[in-house]
């Protein structure tokens, strides 16, 4: 009870208090926004088929985000291997539905964007492996160079002649993955939470993620222990911006089915914060990504409905998210103090033992 309410509870509720008093100073009234939030983001059927779809793309890149975590890689140029994979697969696709049967094509369609993603991935991967550069400022340059050259390529090589807008060609809704049931949910979804598991197995089962977390948690032990340390970061530099190229294949096949100049959603650093908050555990950031989506499909209908800007809803998301790691903070020094005063009282009781041993 104590954890649920320092790390749940209270957190929700800091988030609630303040996020009213800001809509309270905008001069929006705090219960009906909330109400619309819920209602388009949960509670209708509209609105959760669309908040279960927005998942696909982020949960993909959430298991991307694990495995370079948890293998002490900073993989933060997710946006930009997710965004170039996006629009490689958006110039394919068209062709490849109409030269192969559909599932060929959505095959060489995933494949080409673990491709893209990963080869995107490359020379940060071999800059930190052998010469030890911080990824994090590679890997933030590349996801900029990445976005830009996503920019000339939709309005040159890739443009789509038959439109004013730059855009590459629209993939038919036929040729898109399929939808769950008689739903309009992207069976990207499943892909999704597939990918999320099996990272999951992955990095908690098998030889291969124990390897992983090793070198994550202490580089020269590994190396000590015989691990090929360079390899290991190539391979978790490989698997993680492979994932992130899969969301974008997924976004362009399930939903999108094309790539407008300067789109940019950000995913990528959208669920950073995500992927902490549940500690890395596979079915925590399930549940994580679904609040995430609720909260960015509900809040950007109440915007509209309510006349205030879009980016309140971002303010409102990041809200919640530093009252959850605030608790989640509380909560961990909470339990630092509880283990410390449990050790204080077993050495102060060995004590008492020894001296009556001694009387």
């Amino acid at each position: 009870m104590r954890r649920f309410v320092l790390v749940v509870a209270g957190p929700l509720a800091l988030a609630f208090v303040l996020t009213a008093l800001l809509l309270y100073l905008l001069g929006v009234d705090p219960p009906g926004y909330f109400a619309q939030v819920l209602r388009r983001g949960l509670l209708s059927p509209s609105g959760l088929q669309a908040s279960v779809t927005r998942m696909a793309p982020l949960l993909l890149v959430a298991a991307s985000l694990i495995v370079a975590f948890r293998a002490g890689v900073w993989n933060l140029g997710g946006d930009g291997q997710f965004l170039l994979a996006a629009v490689c697969v958006a110039a394919a696709a068209p062709s490849l539905a109409a030269a192969l049967p559909l599932w060929l094509a959505w095959l060489a369609s995933f494949l080409l964007a673990a491709a893209v993603g990963a080869a995107w991935a490359v020379l940060p991967a071999l800059l930190r492996a052998f010469r030890g550069v911080n990824e994090i400022i590679s890997t933030l340059m590349m996801s900029l160079l990445g976005a830009s050259l996503v920019n000339l390529l939709i309005k040159l090589a890739f443009r789509d002649p038959t439109t004013t807008v730059p855009q590459t060609v629209t993939l038919p809704v036929a040729d898109r993955l399929p939808r769950l049931m008689d739903t309009t949910v992207s069976g990207g979804v499943i892909i999704g939470v597939v990918a999320v598991l099996a990272v999951h197995w992955l990095m908690a089962a098998t030889a291969f993620g124990l390897r992983l977390r090793v070198v994550g948690a202490n580089p020269r032990a590994a190396a000590h222990a015989g691990l090929d340390v360079p390899l290991l970061t190539l391979a978790a530099f490989g698997l993680s911006a492979a994932l992130a190229g899969l969301a974008g294949a997924v976004e362009v096949l399930g939903v999108a089915g094309n790539v407008r100049a300067d789109w940019n959603p950000a995913y990528g650093l959208a669920v950073v914060p995500l992927v902490f908050l549940a500690r890395f555990n596979g079915f925590a950031t399930i549940l994580f990504v679904f609040l995430f989506s609720v909260l960015s499909i509900g809040g950007e209908s109440a915007a509209r409905r309510f006349g205030v800007p879009n980016f309140v809803t971002l303010l409102i998301v990041a809200i919640l998210l530093v009252a959850l790691a605030l608790g989640e903070m509380v909560e961990q020094r909470a339990a630092r103090h509880a283990a410390a005063r449990r050790a204080a009282a077993r050495r102060a009781a060995a004590r008492r033992g020894v001296g009556g041993l001694a009387a």
